[in-house]
């Protein structure tokens, strides 16, 4: 037995050996000689082992306990075998809860829409060094886009060890993310869901589509930085791959042909005979018009859009659900929308409208004619001026909600085209109006209220015929500042800065006064 004593070093020798050549293969990658020689002389080791000891093995074996140890082996490498499982099926079947407020984590249904709509590969080339802090986040963000359409692929380059990619394509700085779509590229610098969306948005887009502002009559102003005007409004419009534009349409000989879009947002004074033929031959040419009109303003405009079949009479709207969430009762909050209109189908979001305005149509298949938007039953209109006895409801002289804030309607528009042998049939196309009680809810102030940006965005993407966009946008990020009210900020001192360390206190003496006196 003394003589088996020399071969336990020999046991450990060879585990040891067997371990080195495992560790020099993961760490030099390739099965060479040195790894290869060192498992063979190891398991050849252990081999001598096992047999010189066989019978103490084979006595160690048979005892109750080392039987118990074993089945309590087998059941925890049972239990190891399961989570591993599990964590191999959640990779493909995952599920995720996401609890931040703005849900920063998941990405929006636009781009959602947007990757399932893809119709050639999208190639994203990730320029990031290995020690990039922010290479995870990327690299989180592409696989997110790649789970969601399978023509979506990415991979990252390290500029420092394969500079040659740099240079093929021009990247010049770290953290740089190049989108390929066919011929097409362009460069993301940050990770970004919504720079990373709208950089696709502009690969797929074939056309760059213009919206007109019409100015000259008191409209909002798309240059305006006040809280009445439109700047944001105006970036949110090119950052889904449009030109926005501001027309003059008094001077101007007719609505310019590449206009996809025309907006009349909130003129104070009525246009003229000659400025409404304009936009009539507008409409008539299959044009796509957006007006947003608020309660007594430009009252001409109203009985314009009367011969098209909106009912615009100038009433106030006022609604005490608006209270609810902070508003005052003239801001009436829209939750309900027509789900049989491409534009509202999967609309959900709250809208809010400041001092706005019924707009109501009759429902007309045929011409696409419906009330897209209403208030709830908890508001009421108000013909005339405003007063104080109007902040209560009055069946008398009030009309009981729920109201239309927002109307369309298609104008048929027949272009010849038949031939002979077909006979003098007409190609037919639709120029389509869509009229909303208000032109606040888009301004500075208020555009980043709640659903109003989407609501707006929708309505020029369905009017520029670019269905692809209508969806729920991602809300950028920010900062979400935890406000306690005076007795909540007392609580949290007294609990954090009186009683937690005073107890702690206490209990220290206790203990210490306990071994003193046993002691």
């Amino acid at each position: 037995m003394k003589s088996k004593s020399w071969f336990v070093p020999l046991g450990i020798l060879s585990v040891l050996l067997v371990a080195a050549g495992g560790i020099t293969f993961a760490i030099t990658g390739e099965m060479g000689n040195l790894p290869v020689s060192l498992i063979w002389v190891g398991l050849l080791g252990l081999l001598l082992f096992f047999y010189i000891y066989f019978p103490e093995i084979r006595e160690f074996i048979t005892k109750r306990s080392t039987k118990y140890a074993f089945n309590t082996a087998i059941m925890s490498a049972v239990f190891f075998l399961i989570i591993l499982l599990i964590g191999v099926m959640s990779i493909k079947y995952k599920t995720r809860i996401d609890l931040t407020e703005n849900h920063r984590y998941t990405l929006s249904s636009q781009t959602i829409k947007i990757l399932k709509s893809l119709k050639e590969d999208v190639e994203a080339i990730a320029f990031y060094r290995s020690d990039e802090r922010t290479r995870q986040a990327m690299f989180d963000l592409l696989s997110e886009y790649s789970y969601h359409s399978p023509k979506f692929s990415f991979h990252f380059v390290d500029p420092d060890r394969d500079p040659s990619e740099a240079v093929k394509y021009g990247i010049t700085s770290y953290r740089t993310t190049l989108l390929k779509y066919g011929n097409k590229q362009e460069i993301v610098g940050t990770e970004s869901e919504n720079k990373l969306t709208n950089s696709i948005i502009k690969l797929i887009n074939k056309d760059v589509k213009v919206i007109y502002f019409v100015k000259g009559h008191g409209e909002k102003n798309i240059e305006s930085e006040a809280e009445n005007g439109y700047t944001q409004f105006k970036e949110a419009i090119e950052k889904e791959n449009h030109q926005v534009r501001d027309l003059m349409l008094l001077s101007a000989e007719k609505v310019p042909d590449d206009a996809a879009v025309l907006v009349i947002s909130g003129p104070e004074t009525d246009y003229l005979p000659g400025e409404l033929d304009k936009i009539t031959a507008f409409v008539k040419k299959g044009g796509r018009m957006l007006f947003m009109l608020d309660p007594g303003g430009a009252p001409g405009l109203a009985k314009y859009l009367g011969g098209f079949g909106f009912e615009i009479s100038g009433e106030y709207i006022i609604d005490k659900m608006s209270q609810v969430y902070g508003a005052n009762f003239l801001m009436p909050v829209v939750g309900w929308y027509y789900k049989n209109h491409p534009l509202t189908s999967e609309f959900d979001l709250a809208t809010f409208f400041p001092i706005a305005g019924s707009v109501h149509i009759k429902e007309d298949p045929s011409k696409g004619s419906y009330d897209l938007a209403k208030t709830s039953d908890k508001s009421w209109a108000v013909s005339g001026k405003l007063t104080k006895d109007d902040e209560e409801f009055n069946p008398d002289k009030h009309k009981r909600g729920p109201i239309s804030m927002a109307a369309v309607t298609a104008v048929e528009v027949n272009i010849g085209g038949g031939s002979a042998k077909e006979g003098p049939e007409d190609i037919k196309t639709w120029g389509k109006i869509l009229v909303v009680g208000d032109s606040d809810f888009t301004s500075n102030k208020f555009l980043k209220t709640a659903g109003n940006r989407d609501f707006a965005l929708n309505a020029l993407n369905w009017l520029a015929e670019e269905n692809v966009l209508i969806s729920i946008r991602k809300k950028e990020a920010g900062q979400t500042p935890l406000m306690l009210s005076a007795v909540q900020g007392k609580i949290v001192f007294w609990l954090s800065v009186v009683i937690v360390p005073s107890l702690l206190l206490a209990v220290g003496v206790g203990v210490a006064a306990r071994r003193k006196r046993s002691a």
